[in-house]
């Protein structure tokens, strides 16, 4: 299946120049939605992880699918002031502006190899601060799957240079 069939391209949202790649067009088909789904887990079974990481609010999507498909438990990194309990935060810098994310102290035991899914990497500001997160709550990050890469934006590149393993359904450019 070529799943870039199933992803909306919306020139200058959210904001002038940024040329964003829609996923609502892919999860609504419930074909591709299933062939996606099916396609992560062919990855993540080549991976030695104990927990599946999200990032709001997208990754959610896919990796509470693959959590509950490989029977791991899911953690939940969210934006500030979105978990109710102690937390660990990270700042860092988007396309478009700043941003925290969070998670739960308790979320992440000492050594525990947390491989993280989100929908899509572009400069790689979001998933470096969940390495971040991952890396201050004592885990180690056992890779990242994305469904999209922007291959022409550094987010990808950024990773691996840190040592972090990644890996992505389709690639499209990001301008």
């Amino acid at each position: 299946m070529d799943l870039k069939k199933h992803i909306r391209s919306i020139p200058n949202y959210p904001k002038k120049g940024i040329l964003f790649r829609d996923i609502t067009t892919l999860i609504k088909n419930s074909e591709a939605f299933k062939y996606t789904n099916d396609k992560i887990v062919e990855i993540a079974k080549k991976i030695e992880f104990d927990k599946i990481a999200a990032i709001e609010s997208r990754g959610f999507v896919f990796a509470s699918t693959i959590s509950y498909l490989l029977n791991k438990p899911f953690i939940l990194l969210r934006k500030k002031n979105k978990l109710p309990a102690d937390v660990h935060s990270v700042d860092f810098e988007l396309e478009y502006g700043k941003a925290t994310i969070e998670v739960h102290k308790d979320s992440i035991q000492k050594n525990e190899k947390i491989l993280v899914i989100d929908d899509l990497i572009a400069t790689g500001g979001t998933a470096e601060a969940a390495a971040k997160l991952i890396e201050i709550s004592d885990g180690k990050v056992a890779g990242f799957i994305f469904v999209i890469n922007l291959f022409d934006l550094p987010g990808n590149n950024l990773l691996k240079k840190k040592g972090y393993k990644t890996e992505s359904l389709i690639e499209f450019p990001g301008h």
